[in-house]
């Protein structure tokens, strides 16, 4: 069974630095017949969102934690559940693989039924443990994974930078994941590899791979205009996040002076440099100039990250960005570990200025930081009108914090979520989401862990509580007119046993997309 991560992780061990360019891995196709271009999420291309739930600590034919992923249709046409043990899906389902630890959707092969990406990082590659791999399940209007046979990938297969590079213990491929559509509509995908080593006999420094079109190439800190230099444990590529014109790379493990794991961030264009890699536009840390606080031991700047695009007022196009980046091992005036997080706004030339901090100890701001709170530990934020001037009511941000007590209830870590505008002071509009609020079902509980799982569409913030009371378990879908404008709209549930999902389960909804 393979090690399980903590907090920021345990130590990996592996791997040789990357490079090279490649075919495209998968030719642009015209839209298949039945599939409705454009809609997100759609898998079986019907013009209706579909939700992609990962359980990865679930047994798969009796075997331990070998992870699966449900997929549930929308408009109730019902849910089929994949696993390595799945016809059609590469791979053999192993003790502690963890299908589905990371996912990410996007339309990869242009047939406008939307695609699936899952990340297992602890799958062994030949006799290399944890190596990890990442397939791409293709939308059909049969539904996922019944139209064109899935990518499977790995290091040391296939071509450009993923070939080149070899799979080693440890490496933790597809840890991270981030897909989606540059400003042009070409289909990315970028792939996290936190437990690279590097020349020089650097120690999980960490790495990225980033494919589009016919571009295949790694990234780290040892590229032309990275920011910082690699260190063992910095582990780039821990998180990522990205919009249509940019990317950013969580290095929480990123020592700043003799503060270890303190973390940065490094900031990329998708426009490719003279080098063949994405564009490094500048990298932050709590030490870098109009950025708020200090760099300090435990930070873990960088461990989760959001992205969205940002029309500022006056502006005829969308092509800035607003990165969110959460310091969830941030001590405050009031708890060790109570957390933090910061937004920047990143503009399409590439200049960077922080625009918020919000935390617990701001003025209007509902709640105190504790101790173990690890405010903003895991983020996902969403522009409902991309194409408007952003506002307070557009731009929205969600904050997990899954160590938060609720007190009145008894509930030690039972967890909450805090919804925050990104436009405009944090205080002015944030919303307190616990069970039993704004239409989340359930009263907190102990060791709940509610926010370790969020995701967002324009419509809709999805709250997985994978953990707690088996009853409780299951994802809600809660209109984003309950959080910011008091409305009434139906929740919609997937549960264990419910809608066609298999009963059972360890963490179903641990990650959702």
């Amino acid at each position: 069974m393979r090690t399980r991560a903590g907090t920021i992780g345990l130590a990996l061990v592996a791997a040789m630095a990357l490079s090279g360019g490649a075919p495209p891995l998968a030719p642009v196709v015209e839209a298949a017949t039945g599939c409705t271009a454009g809609t997100e999420s759609d898998f079986n291309g019907d013009g209706v969102r579909d939700i992609a739930i990962a359980d990865p600590e679930a047994t798969v034919s009796g075997h331990p934690e070998a992870g699966t992923v449900h997929i549930a249709y929308g408009g109730g046409r019902g849910a089929e559940e994949v696993s390595q043990d799945t016809e059609g899906i590469p791979g053999t389902a192993e003790p502690g693989d963890r299908y589905g630890h990371a996912l990410a959707t996007f339309d990869h092969n242009g047939d406008g039924c939307a695609d699936l990406v899952v990340g297992s990082p602890y799958e062994d590659i030949g006799d290399q443990a944890d190596a990890g791999s990442v397939q791409i399940l293709y939308g059909s209007p049969a539904g996922l994974g019944k139209g064109p046979a899935a990518l499977d990938l790995h290091q040391g297969k296939g071509s450009g930078s993923i070939a080149s590079s070899a799979a080693e213990a440890g490496d933790w491929f597809g840890y991270s994941l981030a897909a989606g559509h540059t400003g042009p509509g070409r289909p990315y995908l970028v792939i996290g590899v936190p437990g690279e080593d590097l020349s020089g006999g650097l120690r999980d420094a960490g790495s990225v791979h980033y494919l589009r079109d016919s571009i295949n190439v790694a990234f780290n800190q040892n590229d032309n205009g990275a920011s910082g230099l690699p260190e063992n444990d910095d582990r780039f590529g821990y998180s990522i996040a990205a919009s249509p014109y940019h990317i950013a790379v969580g290095v929480p493990g990123e020592a700043i002076g003799d503060r270890t794991f303190s973390g940065g961030m490094q900031l990329l264009r998708h426009a490719i440099n003279s080098d063949g890699n994405p564009t490094p536009v500048g990298g932050t840390h709590q030490d870098t100039p109009g950025i708020n606080g200090t760099a300090e031991t435990g930070d873990q700047y960088g461990a989760a990250l959001a992205a969205v695009q940002y029309r500022p007022p006056g502006s005829s196009s969308t092509t800035d960005t607003l990165v969110v980046v959460g310091i969830p091992g941030e001590d405050t005036s009031t708890g060790e570990d109570a957390g933090r997080v910061i937004t920047l706004r990143l503009t399409l030339s590439g200049d960077v200025t922080q625009v918020a901090d919000i935390h617990q100890g701001i003025t209007g701001v509902t709640g105190v930081g504790e101790d173990g709170d690890y405010f903003g530990q895991h983020l996902t934020a969403v522009n409902t009108a991309p194409g408007s001037t952003s506002t307070a009511q557009n731009l929205l941000l969600a904050v997990g914090i899954p160590g938060e007590d609720i007190e009145a209830a008894g509930g030690k870590d039972s967890g909450g979520v805090q919804i925050f505008p990104l436009v405009g002071p944090p205080g002015d509009g944030d919303v307190w989401l616990e069970q039993g609020l704004h239409g989340l079902p359930g009263q907190p509980g102990v060791r709940e862990y509610l926010g370790t799982s969020l995701s967002a569409t324009p419509q809709t913030l999805h709250v997985g509580k994978p953990y707690g009371l088996e009853a409780d378990r299951g994802v809600h879908g809660i209109p984003w007119a309950n959080l910011i404008s008091g409305g009434t709209g139906a929740v919609s549930a997937w549960r264990p046993g419910e809608g066609g999902i298999p009963t059972g389960g360890r963490a179903f909804g641990a990650v959702v997309r």
